[in-house]
């Protein structure tokens, strides 16, 4: 009776830590929430305003729940828009704990980098549209309400995939020491930092085998549209919508560390089919996986606006005009458009902002939320020094803050560098974040 007792007793803890029946369940539920858009918005990606006359794909927001056995939620929310700032997302993502009861620490919205939807940050030579922003601050909160409606018993099945074909390392450099950004690659030398091809993803399953939510995550810059000149979720997010249709449940993309990753050859359609494709090789060796807790964590942190000298940063920028972009016109309004980025910060110099870095735990997986046009070097940085076993960067979360290279990429200079309210953080701000990412990380990891 004694032996019965204690094995009753075992089984029911092993079914508690494995999400089985005896003590809880993983529950989980996905939806998504369109976003309206219309011609005579302008589109963001663009050093200048963009249009575009019709629309592929679906523009949205896209959610999952992930409730453990003891009840606790954490939801991951993805938006098909170029980068959102916080004021729109501290909202959403407090109405979204609200509603649901996920703690505001275990909620990360995620933007997809879309370089064809409508604009919702002020960069460059456009302004934020302010109306569309808050439409997505209110599809985040739609699509997570109505996935934390649908939690039901599911499994976790993952598979750490690869796509190593689709995007590379862009900053290149040139024979002239300059480091690439648009134009003929004749003088192209060498990349100047890696490429993560790493594609991780997650099935969630219904007893009855049916997919709820399919997730996965990497890091090129999402430009390319299948049709030039129209709205799109770009290749990964028409990836995403391709594989719902044919596999079902609501399929998600997160946009990986990419501040330095883009693809310079392919065409958009042919970067969904490989896309698709490694997506769902990965989806057929997936194993599964126990989710015994699922817990996130947010910090909020200091940012500091960078010191510049304005003759320089001028320089720099007419310099690479000049060897590149044979259009005069076109190169001197991209000139003009710095040096009015840079007359908007000069007063700002040192000016201290805060934003956020996040670590969500769910299992033995954490996922990074940070703000910003994360460069991939410092991405594999923080995968590297985790102390969960798989650790995957999810950028632009919570947040937008402009691209954060590492020190390395400020010595050598280039777009992503030159100062404008795309680039306007101090050298050592992503090594900072990346400290700061890997500090949660530990308490997760570490806590009983």
């Amino acid at each position: 009776m004694r032996w019965r007792l204690f094995a009753a007793g075992i089984g029911t803890l092993l079914g508690f830590a494995a999400g089985g029946l005896t003590a809880g369940e993983l529950k989980v539920g996905a939806a998504a929430s369109k976003l309206a858009a219309d011609d005579a918005m302008v589109i963001g990606g663009s050093i200048g305003p963009g249009k575009a006359k019709g629309q592929e794909g679906e523009l949205r927001a896209s959610a999952v729940v992930i409730q453990d056995p003891q009840g606790a939620k954490v939801v991951l929310v993805e938006c098909d828009v170029l980068m959102v700032e916080r004021d729109v997302l501290d909202s959403a993502a407090k109405r979204i704990a609200e509603a649901t009861g996920a703690p505001f620490d275990n909620v990360l919205i995620n933007a997809t980098h879309t370089h064809h939807a409508p604009t919702t940050v002020t960069v460059h030579g456009y302004q934020r549209d302010e109306g569309f922003a808050k439409q997505v601050g209110d599809r985040a909160v739609e699509a997570a309400v109505a996935a934390d409606r649908r939690l039901a018993p599911a499994s976790m099945s993952f598979r750490l995939g690869e796509e190593s074909s689709v995007g590379r390392n862009s900053r290149l450099l040139l024979a002239n020491g300059m480091i690439f950004w648009v134009g003929a690659q004749d003088d192209v030398v060498r990349p100047t930092g890696p490429f993560d091809p790493e594609l991780p993803v997650w099935a969630f399953r219904r007893p009855d085998g049916s997919l709820e939510a399919l997730l996965f995550n990497h890091s090129t810059h999402t430009i390319g549209a299948r049709t030039p000149g129209l709205r799109s979720p770009g290749f990964y997010g028409l990836a995403a919508q391709e594989l719902e249709k044919e596999l079902g449940g609501t399929a998600l993309f997160f946009e990986g560390a990419s501040g330095s990753t883009h693809n310079l050859e392919l065409k958009a359609d042919e970067m969904t089919l490989r896309i698709k494709n490694a997506v769902r090789a990965a989806l057929a060796k997936a194993e599964p996986k126990a989710v015994d807790r699922v817990r996130g964590l947010r910090k909020e942190v200091v940012v500091k606006v960078r010191d510049f000298d304005e003759a320089r940063e001028d320089a720099a920028v007419a310099a690479y005009e000049a060897h590149k972009v044979k259009d005069a016109k076109n190169a001197q309004f991209v000139i003009d458009t710095f040096r009015d980025m840079r007359r908007g910060l000069a007063s700002k110099r040192g000016e201290e902002r805060k934003t956020w870095v996040q670590a969500v735990r769910i299992g033995e997986f954490a996922v990074v939320g940070v703000p910003a046009e994360f460069f991939t070097v410092l991405g594999q940085d923080i995968k590297r020094r985790s102390p969960f076993r798989y650790t995957y960067v999810f950028e632009l979360a919570n947040d937008y803050i402009g691209y954060t290279p590492d020190r390395k990429a400020f010595d050598l200079g280039g777009y992503q560098t030159w100062t404008g309210f795309h680039s306007y953080t101090a050298p050592g701000t992503g090594e900072m974040l990346a400290e700061e990412a890997l500090g949660l990380l530990k308490t997760l990891h570490d806590e009983p």
